[in-house]
């Protein structure tokens, strides 16, 4: 895991919001939100303008590599709600918490039950970020 990772102000913004509303409402996910927390306060946080290209955001399509079977396989970074796809994971699932803020050619390492996984991050295909930026640059 790394000492540092990244997050817009936005993401940053959006996801302490959806953490307070969740907990206000009484829902389950505790052992979640205390992750997605976490992670969040070891961020630093940055201006979209400022993320680089190659770094997982929310609403990000990325290609990972299980180091252990060799397998790779795509995900869209979603929050709860937005999840409609066998590719989309949550920002709640453990895999999803872990993959916010890193970038391409990291190694994202996680506790799931049974054991560690890693994954390396092979390439970012979408960021929204990136993708606005193209356009205001058109």
């Amino acid at each position: 895991m790394l000492d540092r990772i990244y997050i817009t102000e936005a993401d940053a913004e959006r996801l302490r919001r959806f953490i307070e509303g969740v907990r206000a409402a009484g829902r389950g996910h505790h052992e979640h939100l205390d992750m997605l927390e976490a992670e969040l306060d070891r961020a630093e946080v940055v201006t979209s303008d400022s993320i680089p290209r190659d770094l997982i955001t929310m609403n990000s399509e990325v290609r990972l590599e299980d180091l252990d079977s060799g397998t790779t396989q795509r995900y869209r970074l979603v929050f709860p709600h937005q999840f409609r796809a066998e590719d989309s994971v949550s920002v709640l699932a453990p895999i999803g918490t872990a993959m916010l803020g890193y970038r391409v050619g990291d190694v994202i390492e996680w506790p799931v039950p049974k054991g560690l996984r890693r994954l390396k991050v092979i390439e970012v295909i979408y960021q929204p970020e990136a993708h606005a930026a193209s356009g205001r640059s058109q």
